[in-house]
């Protein structure tokens, strides 16, 4: 079954709200085994809203709408739907009865406004609401050669979507599923290639037609890998994911550093937790975003001793005067001296971003300091302006990733 989610509301289109209720729906539609192929979101103008409600119940088995179900005039969905499906409003007494005695239960006279929330589509169900005004509408809707849509339109409110999306939304959905069925993801991350690099390092693995199905996504230089998998269980899924999983991990090699909610400093600290080490950390380009991520990471671990911030040559007094600040000699001489002032195994030091950055050249360094040697490090300032220090924090990140993974001596 595939579906489609509908948002409605001038708030959206115009970007004063954001829609987290599609969001949910999509989560919850996905878990069901309903593949979600649309998200629509509509202003309040009545046209708008019926060819939206037309070409959705053209194209998806499962149409979840939200919002437009209010008293107020800018409220349309009940009046679209009927015009969509080509029926009449009908007013349904035991819903007014409700809406009536739930004013009355919290000391307030009904509006007369209110009454149209319980007109619904001639031959729709109403869906009750227990905690609020609105209504929400279930509507089955004949198509020629082949099975109805399934049609839900839900308030706008999420704490009341939620409660009547679990008591009827889901058993209805549920009765069209012929066996059980479930959908599932497994997120891959990885970090040290672009995007085209990686995808031509898994030939076939990213094909539209292929089951399981690999999606590939970019965010701050961090590339994700998400398996999907339908199956009747979630034991099915993952173990229909497996395979595919280790053709990734042996394509890939190092480059995946995690999976799911796995972010490079939460890696780092566990292999320095793993060797028993510490790392402290001295950043220039990177403005304490290293020692920001670590603290966040290691919460008591006690594996990230200090983090120190420099932008300029005058707070390094160990660096000879003719050094750069973008020079390796800078990055080593951080590198050691929060080593030694601060008793950690592992010293990284992050120098100066050059004072040019968009050149094929440009370059920052950095150093990974052990007790008996230096580890010098060179990375491209090559990226978009806005991840530039990202980027950089999470190359600095990774090589000491890397660095523990070739199990070096820090003796």
């Amino acid at each position: 079954m595939r579906a489609e989610v509908i948002a409605i509301g001038d708030e959206l289109t115009t970007g004063q709200r954001l829609d987290t209720n599609s969001q949910w729906l999509s989560q919850r539609l996905t878990e069901m085994g309903v593949s979600v192929a649309y998200h629509t979101t509509i202003g309040d103008e009545l046209d708008d809203n019926i060819n939206a409600f037309r070409a959705a119940i053209e194209r998806a088995d499962v149409v979840v709408i939200t919002g437009g179900l209010g008293p107020t005039a800018d409220d349309l969905t009940r009046e679209a739907l009927a015009a969509a499906v080509n029926v009449e409003l009908v007013r349904d007494e035991p819903s007014l009865r409700r809406i009536e005695q739930l004013f009355q239960s919290r000391g307030r006279t009904m509006p007369s406004r209110n009454v149209v929330q319980a007109d619904f589509p001639k031959g729709a169900v109403p869906i009750t609401n227990p905690h609020g005004t609105a209504p929400g509408i279930e509507l089955h809707v004949p198509r020629e050669g082949r099975t109805a849509c399934l049609l839900f339109a839900l308030p706008g409110v999420p704490a009341e979507m939620y409660e009547m999306w679990e008591a009827t939304v889901t058993p209805q959905i549920a009765k069209l599923q012929p066996e059980p069925r479930v959908i599932r993801h497994r997120r891959i991350k990885c970090f040290g290639v672009g995007e085209s690099q990686l995808e031509a390092m898994l030939p076939d693995l990213i094909r539209r037609d292929r089951e399981p199905r690999v999606g590939i996504t970019v965010s701050d230089a961090v590339i994700t890998l998400r398996i999907t998998a339908a199956e009747k269980d979630e034991a099915t899924c993952f173990a229909a994911m497996a395979p595919t999983e280790a053709t990734i991990r042996e394509a890939l090699g190092n480059l995946v550093y995690g999976q799911e909610d796995d972010e490079l400093e939460d890696v780092v600290v566990r292999a320095l937790q793993a060797k028993g080490l510490t790392i402290a950390v001295a950043e220039w380009a990177t403005e304490g975003l290293v020692g920001e991520w670590l603290k966040r990471a290691s919460g008591n671990s006690g594996v990230f001793l200090a983090s120190s911030v420099v932008d300029s040559l005058q707070q390094i007094p160990s660096l000879p005067a003719d050094s750069e600040p973008n020079g390796s000699a800078t990055a080593t001489a951080l590198a050691e001296g929060v080593r030694q002032t601060t008793s950690a195994d592992i010293g990284l030091g992050i120098a100066a971003f050059p004072a040019i950055r968009d050149t094929a050249d440009a370059h920052v360094c950095a150093a990974i300091a052990l007790p008996e040697r230096t580890r010098k490090l060179r990375f491209r300032c090559a990226s978009h302006p806005s991840i530039m220090r990202t980027r950089t924090a999470r190359q600095a990140l990774n090589a000491v990733r890397l660095a523990l993974l070739s199990g070096f001596d820090t003796t």
